[in-house]
């Protein structure tokens, strides 16, 4: 069944339009029958499309590990109550996401076994998430004020906030957050500290060009602004007993949930030996790198390797880059990926990855051409 789904998907996702087809129909579909449903949803539906496009990816790639499958879409389920998802809407995007995979397909293509292999998966996926959902007793949503507004760069925020009440995550994973500026837009954001009695949360936040969320939150945030934050999501974390020492790579704003980790690990008397490796496009790119220096000065089994894939800042870059700190390690050149992988397989090592979706995709491809076993690669869903 397995290899059945896997071919299946891979001719919808190499279709021109391919993905944007299935996520169309899928929409299409659930209106149609049921236009009070719309409501729950935000006027522009491209991004929630994306997502839910790469979440299928996610689950179909992984279906040999059900673990990490079924652990995917709990979270998944529990993080939809923030919409107001009941077990009828489950239903319906049952019947809807049924139609919209047949429908990508001609009908000479589509047989009785694929019909009865995509029943079976999205039964899987929609019965996991609604059970989910509906075992959980923590909140839908949390509320949270924003206490700082620190503009890094140009283009780059730093968000300090206040929750109602301490959320329950663990450091490295993401949260969805709402932001008064863009009602009803949802976005996920890396926590970039370790949970603590308080509810202080940071988020370190890029302008997306184009985008909806991401510059409101860079130019318009202010002191005071409410928040809305849902579940927890994620699974980046360090296997303390595997006795494997530990590879992070980051780049750009991704350093948020690794830096989350190595934070809190940094509490612990006994650690693995990490190895960070910062990276960005430019060195003003490495917005963070002070912060990470000082965490391995008292904590040796932390090493921090700054990496920028051109040497000097861009020219309409004007604010001036600040000196590196004395005894960091000496910024290296090149793809945060490539970089990484000229050091070896890194065989002996549980590895993170965390960036954009192409660093993140060139940074596996590379290590795995370097003799990385795939197995030891972890990194969060592209969604």
């Amino acid at each position: 069944m397995i290899s059945r789904l896997r071919a299946s998907f891979s001719s919808i996702v190499h279709t021109e339009r391919g993905p944007t087809r299935l996520t169309a129909l899928f929409f299409s579909s659930l209106f149609a029958e049921h236009p009070d449903f719309r409501a729950l949803f935000p006027p522009a539906l491209d991004n929630l499309g994306r997502r839910l496009f790469q979440a299928l990816q996610f689950v179909i790639d992984n279906l040999d590990d059900e673990e990490r499958v079924l652990g995917f879409l709990a979270q998944l389920g529990r993080d939809h109550r923030k919409f107001g998802v009941e077990q009828k809407h489950y239903l319906a995007a049952a019947d809807a996401l049924m139609g919209a995979v047949q429908g990508s397909f001609t009908q000479a293509i589509w047989t009785p076994s694929l019909t009865t292999a995509w029943t079976e998966l999205i039964d899987l996926v929609l019965h996991t998430m609604s059970e989910a959902a509906a075992e959980d007793d923590l909140p839908a949503t949390w509320g949270a004020t924003v206490v700082d507004h620190e503009r890094r760069l140009d283009d780059l925020a730093i968000v300090r906030l206040e929750t109602d009440s301490p959320i329950p995550y663990a450091a490295g994973q993401y949260l969805s957050v709402q932001i008064p500026q863009r009602p009803r837009m949802w976005r996920y954001l890396s926590a970039a500290i370790p949970a603590n009695p308080a509810g202080q949360l940071e988020f370190h936040v890029r302008r997306v060009s184009g985008g909806w969320v991401s510059p409101a939150i860079v130019n318009e945030t202010r002191v005071g602004d409410r928040w809305l934050l849902g579940s927890p999501l994620g699974g980046l974390e360090v296997d303390r007993e595997s006795g494997l020492d530990v590879l992070m790579i980051g780049s750009g704003t991704g350093i948020a949930p690794l830096r989350a980790q190595v934070m809190e690990m940094a509490m612990r008397s006994r650690n693995p030996r990490v190895h960070l490796f910062v990276g960005g496009k430019y060195p003003c790119d490495l917005y963070d790198i002070e912060t990470l220096w000082h965490l391995s000065l008292s904590n040796p089994w932390l090493t921090v390797v700054p990496v920028s894939e051109e040497d000097e800042n861009p020219w309409w870059h004007t604010a001036p880059t600040p000196e590196p700190p004395p005894g960091l390690h000496r910024r290296l050149l090149g793809q945060p990926g490539r970089v990484v992988a000229e050091f070896g397989s890194w065989a002996d090592r549980q590895i993170q990855i965390s960036g954009s979706p192409s660093m993140i995709k060139t940074t596996v491809y590379a290590l795995q051409r370097a003799g990385t076993p795939a197995h030891l690669i972890k990194h969060d869903p592209l969604i």
